[in-house]
């Protein structure tokens, strides 16, 4: 692969997060020397922003915080993703005793999912590392994502999805014109199917905590939460925890904000999941410091049914530090949710999203918040996504 990386000014390379030893941006993925995740690093000195910056410039995309993400918005393989809207949801903070709930609604990315804010990142660099094709392995809405935006790269995407992905997902990845592989099985086995295919071809990979730049373009929402509460940090950030990427991701975002003077206070973060594969959950509750892999899965909701998150003691340092913490709740208890969001507010929340709702009633139950509260709820995909569970739930025909 030719290389022609065009970074922006503050970006300084690549860190591993296990060994420490640092790279430059030539590195496409794992760190060479002990193949652990590289994150990206800048110089925070040479980044001069501040709120009056970002205040003048339009509210539009992700992109608007480049100075803080490591290629510039013109060199950027977008759709204008990001941007998305922080909807204020007075039903639920009632139902909560706390004083206001908003809900991130990243269904309205262009895929109808967070993930685009990866992708977008992700094939940015893939394209400046002279990529001619890219391949993951996803629960679903990560395939279609890299899908549509390999198409707008000119790339072509290899997909690989378990079967229980949905039908959504596996028909709007064959839409953008993706090569997909259905794997009969758990996400783990699209996984054993896709390293397969890797070792018999030079393709390039687009999979979580394999390029670097996932977890770091979905550290964003973080940025545009803060600016959409006036630059309040909330007191509370629940968020639907299968690998964890966004999680990981905001909190940086978090603390490049309080790093930069920008905010005073990193905000508590809590990882929400399915009782029937919560592997971040018993590890956080034991104070172990990476999670055991989980058993059996027993959840309808394949987009967070992740038992072995490779990432988990990023997960679990970001619980720490923040002050946050971990709760599971069981699929009728997230269905319930999403549905009563739905009704109480108009929003569609994902049904495997809904764990976040579901994650703060539980949450709320045990006194975890105060009255005078402001907790933000990620709502990482569309509610269409997942319409055939939701309705399925209600036992309807």
């Amino acid at each position: 692969m030719e290389t022609t990386l065009e970074t922006t000014d503050a970006f300084a390379g690549l860190r591993c997060v296990d060994c420490g030893e640092t790279f430059d941006a030539e590195t496409p993925h794992r760190c060479p020397d002990c193949g652990g995740i590289l994150d990206p690093t800048y110089d925070y000195d040479r980044v001069d922003l501040t709120r009056a910056d970002l205040e003048a410039r339009r509210f539009d995309t992700m992109w608007r915080y480049e100075e803080l993400l490591p290629f510039a918005r013109e060199h950027a393989v977008t759709m204008d993703e990001g941007a998305t809207a922080l909807v204020e949801a007075p039903a639920l903070a009632e139902r909560m005793g706390v004083e206001r709930v908003f809900v991130k609604d990243e269904g309205r990315n262009p895929t109808g999912t967070f993930k685009d804010r990866g992708q977008t990142v992700a094939m940015t660099a893939a394209r400046m590392h002279g990529a001619t094709d890219v391949a993951l392995n996803s629960a679903g809405n990560a395939g279609q994502s890299a899908a549509a935006y390999a198409a707008e790269a000119g790339l072509d995407a290899h997909v690989f999805l378990p079967e229980r992905a949905g039908f959504t997902q596996k028909s709007m990845t064959l839409v953008h014109g993706a090569d997909l592989t259905v794997v009969p099985g758990e996400i783990g086995d699209a996984g054993a199917a896709y390293t397969d295919a890797m070792a018999d071809h030079d393709w390039y990979s687009t999979k979580t905590f394999v390029t670097p730049y996932r977890h770091e373009g979905k550290k964003t929402m973080l940025y545009e939460t803060v600016e959409q509460l006036d630059w309040q940090v909330p007191d509370a950030v629940v968020y639907p925890t299968g690998g964890g990427v966004g999680l990981v991701g905001m909190h940086k975002a978090a603390r490049e904000f309080r790093d930069l003077g920008l905010v005073d206070d990193l905000p508590p973060m809590y990882a929400a999941q399915a009782s029937g594969c919560a592997p971040i959950v018993d590890a956080w509750e034991s104070g172990a410091d990476r999670h055991e892999a989980w058993g059996e899965i027993d959840t309808v909701f394949g987009g967070i049914a992740i038992p072995d998150p490779g990432a988990s003691p990023l997960i679990l340092d970001a619980l720490e530090e923040s002050g946050g913490g971990a709760v599971a709740a069981s699929d009728d208890a997230i269905l319930d949710a999403a549905v009563a969001v739905a009704r109480e507010t108009g929003i569609e929340m994902g049904a495997t999203c809904a764990a976040a709702a579901a994650g703060a009633f539980e949450l709320a139950e045990r006194g975890e918040f105060d009255a005078d509260d402001t907790v933000v709820l990620l709502n990482t995909g569309a509610g269409n996504k997942d319409d055939d569970v939701l309705r399925g739930h209600l036992g309807t025909v």
